[in-house]
């Protein structure tokens, strides 16, 4: 076998299927990692390279970073994580998961670029021309070392999005849930940020936002600065299409828990 062959063999192996559908990657071990929208349940399936099915709890989750980490047993080897910070533009990748069913399927492609993508927020981003499919979601990127650099999310146009592996490991080191607002945004010029889903049972689904809702005078920095910070949020929006302008009370955690 191949050197590319062994370090495409080995990404397989750390890389598992979730609950039937998506994919996720053994960081460590016992520990997996997917994105949250994957881990939509407290308790999944996860099938190991090996066809074993175990029984998996999720220990934490960052909507707004999109990523999960799951706990279950495994003998496996676990992956090996990069520094996402020393990509660069032209570097092989190669992307490992289980898009439309196909288990372990792999595709390979060139990094364009890395930070924040145009109606995403703030947040950086890993941007490479790799062929994703749903599945692939929540499985790993890597460097032509098999080093992982990031964690597949979503298609943007016709390149691939991954969280950048510096900030799984921040995630990953972090003590706590982050606070979620519960809500996926699009920046529109001018406009406000236009909430396209609401997560239920989430701080924004008690306070009765609804997609479609455009929150106006904040940007995306300003609402995520104001989400770690504060226990309310008092936000203003349109509904509808009218121009008047409503605002809502939101509780993000209790005062015990912000103090």
């Amino acid at each position: 076998m191949s050197e590319f062959g062994i370090v495409a063999e080995q990404l397989r192996r750390s890389t598992v299927r979730v609950d039937g559908s998506g994919s996720g990657v053994i960081w460590k071990p016992g520990a997996i990692v997917t994105n949250a929208h994957v881990a939509s349940k407290d308790r999944m399936k996860i099938e190991l390279w090996s066809g074993q099915i175990v029984d998996a709890v999720v220990e934490k989750r960052d909507s707004q970073r999109d990523l999960a980490l799951l706990r279950a047993p495994s003998d496996a080897l676990p992956a090996q994580p990069g520094d996402s910070d020393a990509l660069r533009a032209g570097q092989i990748v190669l992307a490992v998961g289980n898009p439309l069913g196909f288990v372990g399927a792999l595709s390979t492609g060139v990094v364009h670029g890395q930070g924040p993508v145009r109606g995403l927020g703030w947040q950086s981003w890993v941007l490479a021309d790799v062929r994703l499919a749903p599945g692939n979601s929540g499985g790993p990127l890597a460097d032509s070392e098999g080093r992982v650099v990031g964690i597949n999310t979503m298609i943007a146009g016709r390149l691939a999005l991954a969280v950048p592996g510096n900030a799984v490991a921040a995630f990953l080191n972090s003590a706590h849930d982050r606070v979620r607002l519960g809500v996926t945004l699009r920046e529109i010029p001018g406009a406000g940020l236009l909430i396209l889903e609401v997560a239920p049972d989430s701080p924004a689904a008690r306070a009765s936002l609804l997609a479609g809702d455009i929150l106006v005078g904040l940007t995306p920095d300003e609402l995520s600065g104001s989400i770690a910070r504060c226990a309310f949020l008092s936000l203003k929006f349109r509904r509808g299409g009218h121009p008047a302008i409503r605002e809502v009370a939101v509780r993000l955690r209790s005062v015990e828990a912000a103090a």
